[in-house]
């Protein structure tokens, strides 16, 4: 399934990897088979245009990218229907039980920083920003906010409509664990979907409306939505998305590592080694074309090492399976 708007930033950055393509060794021209990858559409322009280039030096490998969500990708990679899963979130400590189940061993690769963003309408005058009480106001399960109103009194009594990403989507997991918490609920009453451009598309159609996605679809689409900018908890600062502000996390607390998981099983396939071989030789580059951020290259040269050792298992799961905290730099020393 093609996405649109972004689609058009991940042609750019296709012509671009196809330009050094030759110089990657471990894709050849006689590789054949498939590669079935499914999951976040926050990381989908990332690999599909990775997918894309790869077409140019293994023109006989056929690859699929589905846009399920985190979680609905997971779903399927952990019984091992796909090889690749995408995700805009790590990997929960269930999801990894469920894969133990499964028989599926997974190595675990951060391919990019991304800023969750909040948007609005383009007529919309009055909010130029929010703090994350006030989202929890308006989000969370039990919320009375129907108008702009009853967020700050000096706002219009104007009805709000709200978008978000579906439940399974890890941009709807990692927007409610920052407003809800572990033990909290995002309220029911949102349009939702899996596919981002249909929230772009909802939240510039309608002059009430409030979302949330990924900055690449913000940063494609500024000619039709207006940025929020959001307080950082720590400095007080109202700070937007950029590539700057994301990488530097002033732009707390919505930046965030995105990910792909791949199947061990599946790197003894010629043709998936070889993409995901390329997908790293590529990853800082596309994560800049596509209109994410690039990693510190630390980051990078471990998840290279990871992939060299097969290292199994998620760095941010300790050995009971429980949650590990802290910033990409602190769990990935």
């Amino acid at each position: 399934m093609k996405l649109t708007r972004v689609a058009m930033t991940t042609a750019l950055a296709v012509t671009s990897i196809a330009l050094s393509a030759g110089a990657v060794q471990s894709a050849k021209k006689d590789l054949k088979g498939s590669i079935k990858i499914d999951g976040s559409s926050t990381v989908y322009p990332i690999t599909e245009a990775v997918a894309e280039a790869f077409a140019d030096v293994a023109p006989d490998v056929r690859i699929t990218v589905g846009i399920s969500g985190t979680g609905g990708g997971f779903k399927r990679f952990v019984i091992g229907e796909t090889d690749i899963s995408d995700a805009s979130r790590p990997i929960k400590g269930k999801e990894s039980d469920e894969a133990k189940k499964g028989n599926v061993e997974y190595i675990e690769i951060p391919v990019a920083f991304d800023g969750l963003s909040i948007v609005v309408n383009k007529s919309n005058y009055w909010c130029d920003s929010l703090t994350v009480d006030e989202l929890k106001k308006v989000f969370l399960d039990g919320s009375t906010v129907k108008t702009w109103k009853d967020i700050r009194s000096d706002w219009p009594a104007s009805p709000i409509k709200l978008f978000a990403p579906g439940t399974d989507s890890g941009t709807f997991d990692y927007f409610k664990e920052v407003v809800a918490g572990d033990k909290g609920a995002i309220r029911s009453d949102m349009s939702v979907s899996e596919n981002d451009n249909i929230l772009v598309s909802g939240v510039s159609g309608d002059e009430g409306g409030l979302g949330f996605f990924g900055c690449a679809y913000y940063f494609e689409n500024k000619d039709k939505l207006k940025i929020v900018k959001i307080v950082n908890p720590k400095t007080g600062e109202a700070m937007e998305p950029t590539p700057q502000t994301i990488e530097t996390g002033t732009y707390a607390p919505f930046s965030r590592p995105l990910f792909i998981y791949v199947n061990k099983a599946s790197m003894a396939k010629p043709e998936v080694k070889a993409f995901v071989d390329f997908y790293m030789t590529n990853a800082a580059k596309m994560a800049t074309e596509v209109g994410y951020v690039r990693l510190p290259q630390a980051i990078y040269d471990r998840a290279k090492a990871n992939i060299a050792k097969n290292r199994i298992g998620s760095q941010y799961l300790n050995e009971k399976g429980e949650k590990v905290e802290g910033s990409i730099l602190d769990v990935y020393k």
